[in-house]
């Protein structure tokens, strides 16, 4: 059994190293985010990941962004630790979904106010004002209630109202049927992406760009699946015209919110044991790239 810390970091490079659409991969970087960030962000927060358990969840956060700042001048994992922080804060031999459910009826106002700072920190892009509880204003609700507040508008946050069910019941049996189809850790996470991608408008995405962005990428998302993708030339054909689109400017369509539930259900695989380490994960020379 992998140690939560190690879990963490393993699922944050996977991510990361997989070719997937629109993202930072090791040879496609953004101009103000490559492929490194990740990597020593990776292993700068999993020390403080591995003590989640013992930690207040908001504590948690904010010391993995802090930590993260200290490596990297830009903001590589914010929606991840934000992911990660109550998974990896329910004790390692509890039940998740039982345990998950606890930590998650546990959180308060000082776990807000610690995400609140890490959330400042980190100073994602897009975020925009709202009207109630907006980031520059000092939380009066707990961290839940919070994030109950902006589910419509962010998978992350709607992770917290509806107890992870994106993650535990889309990400992670898409991550496990792909890898009994093909042994290809690779192809699994990029398979993984495209059925979150083809289920939900990436909140990045919307955030930057608009709703009707973000839409028009879950439609080619979804075309990709109904051309046969991986397997079929057409399938192929659709998907790399969607990356290119999603790169042609610059970072600002990078499906960044799509990502982080896929490092989440990395996480859940590795920490239950569902998933083998030494998993090749290489990207298959009989698949087009």
């Amino acid at each position: 059994m992998l140690p939560i810390g190690l879990c963490a970091q393993l699922a944050c490079i996977w991510e990361a190293t997989a070719p997937k659409l629109g993202n930072v991969n090791p040879a496609r970087p953004f101009e103000d985010l490559h492929y490194v960030d990740f990597l020593v962000s990776a292993a700068a927060v999993a020390p403080i990941l591995e003590k989640a358990p013992r930690r207040r969840v908001g504590q948690t956060i904010l010391e993995a962004v802090q930590a993260t700042r200290s490596v990297v001048t830009t903001n590589p994992n914010l929606g991840i630790l934000l992911l990660l922080g109550p998974l990896a804060a329910v004790p390692r031999f509890d039940d998740l979904a039982t345990g998950l459910q606890e930590v998650l009826e546990g959180l308060d106002v000082e776990d807000a106010k610690a995400v609140y700072q890490a959330i400042r920190l980190a100073a994602p892009a897009g975020l925009g004002q709202v009207a109630e509880q907006d980031i520059l204003t000092e939380p009066t609700g707990t961290l839940r209630e919070i994030m109950i507040l902006a589910a419509e508008r962010d998978l992350v946050a709607r992770q917290y109202a509806n107890g992870f069910q994106e993650v535990l019941l889309c990400g992670v049996p898409l991550l496990q049927k792909s890898l009994e189809r093909v042994e290809s850790l690779a192809l699994a996470i990029v398979s993984c992406q495209l059925g979150f991608l083809s289920s939900n408008p990436d909140s990045l995405i919307a955030r930057k760009r608009g709703l009707a962005e973000a839409e028009k990428a879950t439609r080619s998302a979804q075309r990709i699946v109904e051309l046969g993708w991986p397997k079929e030339k057409a399938g192929w054909t659709a998907f790399k015209k969607l990356d290119s689109w999603l790169r042609a400017l610059g970072n600002s369509r990078n499906p960044g919110t799509t990502a982080d539930l896929v490092t989440a259900s990395l996480f859940i695989l590795l920490r239950e044991g569902n998933i083998d380490p030494l998993t090749p994960f290489h990207w298959p020379a009989d698949f087009r790239s």
